[in-house]
């Protein structure tokens, strides 16, 4: 599986971006996929995942209520939604794909997208 995310950008504290992740590839609705980021200085974290069927989500604390990952299996993508941006929201973010939904090691990663809040 081969993944390629976009959306990054510059945005200012209380807007809202939309990260995309396009995947390669026919099977790609039998993946759990998902969202990590990497703030300058410090490890990535996770940040959300979503199973094949997108009947469970998962997300971490400081993002829940303003994040919303999602998928669309006939288009081979991924998505998360970003509202009420923060300054500390402010990192590379990836997306990377597993066979399973409550791995904790995934097996594909894209490249990061950029994203900038800023204050």
């Amino acid at each position: 599986v081969q993944l390629q995310a976009s959306g990054g950008g510059l945005v200012q504290a209380g807007g809202s971006l939309r990260l995309s992740c396009a995947a390669s590839g026919r099977t790609f609705s039998s993946y759990a996929m998902g969202w990590f980021r990497q703030a300058p200085g410090k490890e990535r974290e996770f940040v959300a995942s979503i199973d094949w069927s997108s009947s469970r989500t998962s997300y971490t604390d400081s993002v829940k209520g303003r994040f919303t990952i999602s998928r669309d299996n006939a288009k081979n993508t991924v998505y998360l939604q970003m509202n009420s941006l923060k300054p500390e929201d402010t990192a590379v973010y990836y997306c990377a794909a597993d066979k399973n939904y409550l791995t904790r090691g995934y097996d594909y990663w894209g490249q990061g997208t950029l994203v900038t809040v800023s204050s």
